[in-house]
């Protein structure tokens, strides 16, 4: 047993594993490098998609690195550590996921490089840094205005954000997202931006291309009863989150029955609380009913009767939307309503899609939720497509919140990399080497999208150097589609500012902390043999 096996041992207890120094950033950046290369063929036009099979046997088609990486279930820390990386980009910014992951994917790799030139990590976490804040300045200086008025602009950037993932039906599902957002948007608002008023609702079948935006909101629901009304306009809406039915009693309850007439007093007595409760929803004119728990079969019949429609086992997200859209309150106990605890809705109806009913509410009081309802030939396709949108949605509103976009296709970053070498020679030093690193990893992201459409990667960074340098020519990039090098702001193809500037602060940060790491201690395992997950004989 060597000295080191013996103090871990004396500390921490036999089956400990430590691993320190230059050891443990070794593995940390083999684990780094494993999960950036999982997914760098994704990225682009002409990105590759990844089909993950969980263990029931469950698929999933995508080239969104989020959903990668999600879907992997990667358990050694570092991995988590960019799983958290794309979940924080798709948080703040909706898009870029696999982009982010890539960069802090590189920044170690070329971390790994300079501690092999015994430049210490402090040292180069201080150079990332400089070279981060200044990267950021370069994207702010080379970025454009945009604003709510610049439909075209927006429908580009919701485009630029679905290529590779819905190219055929890009041009649809970008004017149907910008359409949307207009819709709940104005001149005055805009930049004070609720994600969560745009609602999204998949239903198979047809084509991508019968998606629609319906102004209020659908739920995959259906009326109860046959014999209640389908299609009611000016509704007068109750919400509750109490169920229409007899409560059970809590703790185990014996009712003793000795006779016929007191059982049929007993159901005359059930009968009767329903009947209480169906009265005063007709005492307060309510004409449709949202119930975010069960509804008896005789309060149905009841309710029929008196013409009132009802929606049951409507999910508390959805209670809440509703009751915020028709200004309803949210009814605990029925006894207790009147009808200022009403709400409103100009239309509610039952449409038939796909051979299963839905529900559409339009107009309601308080206006400003659309509802894209999603079509799709299969389970993965809508899947896919609700990603494709949600990424497309995102990057929309953060371009109108930062008021600021770039062009895309690498050119941005082959622009901001230039810069910052001529920045790195004013530093000197040793922190100059990290900041060139950086660049450098900038330059990965047009590299992998010129060998993604079959052009040599030297040769077209060699090019986009060359084109750089005249300032007139800071949007060229890689034209992936026609393999060739274009002006990208002339093709449309453009992205929010914020995205990159997200990129660079969240990988930074990442990166940070795995160079930080020098010692690595794995407790000891209940099942022997089976080694810790942080180390690399279990890296994903």
């Amino acid at each position: 047993m060597t000295d080191s096996q013996t103090q871990n041992n004396a500390m921490f207890g036999e089956g400990t594993r430590r691993e320190r120094g230059k050891d443990a950033q070794k593995i940390n950046i083999l684990v780094a490098k494993a999960v950036a290369n999982a997914v760098k063929s994704t990225l682009g036009p002409r990105g590759m998609d990844k089909m993950l099979v969980d263990e029931l046997g469950d698929v999933t088609i995508s080239n969104d690195g989020a959903t990668i990486l999600k879907e992997m279930s990667i358990e050694h820390p570092i991995g988590k550590m960019f799983v958290e990386l794309a979940k924080t980009q798709d948080d703040e910014v909706g898009d870029g996921t696999t982009s982010s992951v890539i960069i802090a994917g590189e920044l170690v790799s070329k971390a790994e490089n300079l501690l092999d030139e015994n430049i210490h990590s402090s040292i180069i976490i201080r150079g990332y840094k400089m070279a981060s804040e200044k990267a950021i300045s370069f994207y702010q200086e080379i970025s454009e205005d945009i604003s709510l008025s610049d439909k075209d602009l927006l429908l580009n950037i919701a485009k630029t954000s679905m290529t590779g993932k819905a190219s055929d039906y890009s041009d649809y599902l970008s004017k149907a997202v910008v359409d949307s957002i207009l819709m709940i948007l104005n001149e005055t608002n805009y930049k004070e931006i609720d994600r969560d008023k745009i609602r999204l609702e998949k239903k198979i079948g047809s084509s991508i291309s019968e998606t629609k935006i319906i102004d209020g909101i659908v739920l995959d629901k259906e009326i109860v009863h046959p014999e209640m009304p389908k299609s009611l306009e000016n509704c007068k809406v109750a919400i509750l989150n109490t169920a229409l039915e007899i409560r059970e009693p809590e703790n185990d309850t014996k009712i003793q029955i000795n006779s016929p007439e007191q059982l049929q007093m007993f159901i005359e007595q059930e009968e009767s609380q329903l009947r209480k409760m169906v009265d005063k929803l007709i005492e307060t004119k309510t004409n449709i009913v949202f119930c975010q728990k069960g509804i008896d079969d005789l309060a149905e019949h009841y309710l029929s009767k008196a013409g009132i429609s009802a929606i049951k086992r409507v999910k508390q997200s959805d209670i809440e939307i509703l009751a915020k859209s028709s200004g309803a309150k949210i009814i605990t106990r029925i006894n207790d309503m009147s009808q200022e605890d009403l709400g409103f809705f100009g239309k509610v109806y039952e449409k038939r899609i796909s051979g299963e009913n839905m529900l559409f509410i339009e107009n309601p009081k308080q206006k400003g939720i659309v509802t894209i309802l999603l079509r799709g030939s299969s389970e993965q396709v809508l899947s896919e497509t609700e990603r494709t949108i949600t990424d497309a949605i995102g990057a929309v509103l953060s371009s109108l919140r930062s008021g600021k976009y770039v062009s895309g296709g690498g050119s941005c970053e082959i622009e901001v990399s230039l810069r910052l070498k001529n920045y790195a020679k004013t530093i000197g030093g040793r922190e100059q080497l990290a900041i060139e690193a950086f660049a450098d990893v900038l330059e990965s992201i047009p590299k992998i999208l010129a060998e993604s459409s079959g052009l040599d990667a030297i040769d077209t960074l060699v090019s986009l150097r060359s084109i750089h340098q005249d300032i007139n020519n800071k949007s060229y990039g890689v034209d992936v589609i026609n393999s060739k090098i274009e002006d990208m702001k002339k093709l449309h193809v453009i992205e929010p500012l914020n995205l990159k500037t997200q990129i660079i602060n969240s990988s930074f940060e990442v990166v940070e902390m795995i160079l930080r790491i020098d010692d690595i201690i794995a407790a000891s395992s209940k099942n022997k043999g089976q080694g810790f997950q942080g180390m690399p004989n279990n890296l994903m």
